[in-house]
């Protein structure tokens, strides 16, 4: 039991480390180690009598996912995180089958209907993640897929899923194999109709959503085996997701039903949203005939107070070290410079977190607070966008029934000048078209992002002062 509790104390303190950049490494390396130890903890309380077998798949599964992980890029981290919320769905599942078909075990009420969630919980994860891990990595199309009569088609469902658990609980060996395998076909269905319906800016949501899940369907596993462990590891990730689930919401002022169901928010009230007047500028009436790197150099030479918003675009185009080279260039002139980071910019909670902290941005330096960081943008000087579109989009608060409408956003347009880095004007994935780029005081710098900020870079500070960047592929080799 003592075991126990310090496995579970080394989890949960490395759970807690993982809270800033500068403590997740230490806390990884402390969550493998208990892991670790778990692993070993059943292994020697519960022998095995085919343990070169055992072994065989332990070492095959775990250089598939070394070669995996080793291959898998930032960009790719959200389809893979999705990807693995579904492995541990469908090991949960299958444990849960198997240890309800087995011959010559009783099973008490708790742990049979402990086993029958955790098929229902396990396979609607597994498949709703697949889902989740196809759209991101674009295999699957990213916009909602709305059937005809879809709620009624997800509520039949979830009937025969309740009618065949009862079944299931009623009937023993030889039928119960059957009716569980039949559960599992549902409960997969119910997670691909429930998950189809949502992409776009809720895509963060699902992925918590389903880390959640993931949890619930292994300690609901553990209760069957009656592994103490197994439920206190599953139910700290349940608890985890849960509340990252709920944060999610709050940040995009949606509320959970909301987004399951796939309906657009409403505003409660319209803002206009007019350009702020450029500062102190002498030559803002011939700003549209520069050249508009000229204009964004012009911009970030006079500019005391700077403010850089990061991006999905800035993950696709592998900018995030160039972006940091920058930010630290212009503090050498002087000049402050801070990050603002939507909660849900990105694919997943924290993306943007991830790959700042990859190219050691200082965590004080991220600020992810809206209610912090919003008031400081009638004051700032310049606000450099790269690869950022629905989290400032001013349409977000502006108009009705887009799929952004009522999310609170970074209100980069109350600044005195926008330079956008962004690929193009095509909406994000929300759909939305952004008015921001419209605006009089926005400096459109569309292409790469990363050839837009080496350009910056190579204008403002001259080839012999900019030092070569590395990017995520140099950093590995």
């Amino acid at each position: 039991m003592l075991i126990d509790l310090g496995i579970i104390a080394l989890l949960v303190i490395g759970i807690r480390l993982f809270r800033e950049p500068a403590g997740a490494r230490v806390g990884n390396f402390l969550n493998i180690f208990a892991m670790g130890a778990a692993g070993a903890v059943v292994l020697f309380r519960h022998p095995m009598d085919h343990g070169a077998l055992v072994l065989l798949v332990f070492l095959t599964g775990s250089a598939i996912g070394t070669i995996v992980a080793v291959k898998v890029t930032m960009i790719q981290i959200p389809a893979m995180v999705a990807f693995q919320h579904g492995a541990g769905g469908i090991a949960a599942f299958l444990i849960s089958f198997v240890e309800l078909s087995r011959t010559g075990t009783e099973l008490t009420s708790v742990s049979t209907a402990s086993g029958i969630i955790g098929i229902i919980v396990g396979a609607a994860t597994f498949s709703g993640s697949m889902v989740a891990s196809g759209k991101l990595a674009n295999r699957f199309s990213q916009k909602p897929v709305v059937l005809r009569s879809h709620s009624m088609i997800l509520q039949i469902i979830a009937y025969f899923i309740i009618a065949t658990s009862i079944v299931a609980w009623e009937f023993d060996l030889p039928y119960r194999p059957y009716l569980l395998a039949i559960l599992i076909v549902l409960s997969a269905a119910a997670g691909i109709v429930f998950s189809i319906r949502i992409g776009g800016a809720d895509m963060p949501v699902l992925i918590s959503f389903l880390n959640a899940t993931a949890g619930f369907a292994a300690a609901f596993c553990g209760i069957v085996i009656q592994n103490r462990l197994l439920i206190a590891c599953g139910a700290t990730v349940a608890a985890s997701g849960s509340i990252l689930t709920l944060v999610m919401c709050r940040a995009m002022n949606r509320s959970l039903w909301s987004i399951f169901l796939g309906t657009a928010a409403t505003i409660t009230s319209r803002i206009s949203v007019s350009p702020s007047p450029l500062f102190e500028s002498s030559t803002s009436s011939v700003q549209d005939d520069r050249d508009p790197f000229t204009q964004a150099i012009d911009v970030l030479k006079r500019a005391k107070k700077i403010i850089v918003i990061p991006g999905y675009g800035m993950a696709l185009a592998q900018a995030q070290f160039d972006v940091v080279a920058l930010a630290g260039q212009l503090e050498t002139m002087e000049k402050t410079v801070r990050f603002a980071i939507h909660p849900v910019a990105g694919r997943m909670p924290g993306h943007m977190n991830v790959l700042l902290a990859e190219a050691d941005v200082d965590y004080e330096k991220l600020i992810v607070d809206l209610g912090v960081i919003n008031p400081e943008f009638p004051q700032t000087d310049a606000v450099l966008i790269v690869g950022a579109c629905d989290v400032i989009n001013p349409a977000a608060v502006t108009q009705q029934g887009t799929p952004i409408s009522g999310m609170p956003i970074l209100m980069a347009h109350d600044a005195k000048h926008i330079i956008v880095c962004n690929l193009d004007a095509t909406p994000g994935y929300s759909g939305v078209e952004n008015p921001l780029y419209t605006m009089s005081n926005a400096t459109l710098l569309f292409g790469d992002a990363k050839t837009s900020i080496e350009k910056l870079r190579e204008l403002l500070f001259g080839d012999e002062h900019v030092a070569p960047s590395f990017d995520a592929a140099d950093q590995s080799a």
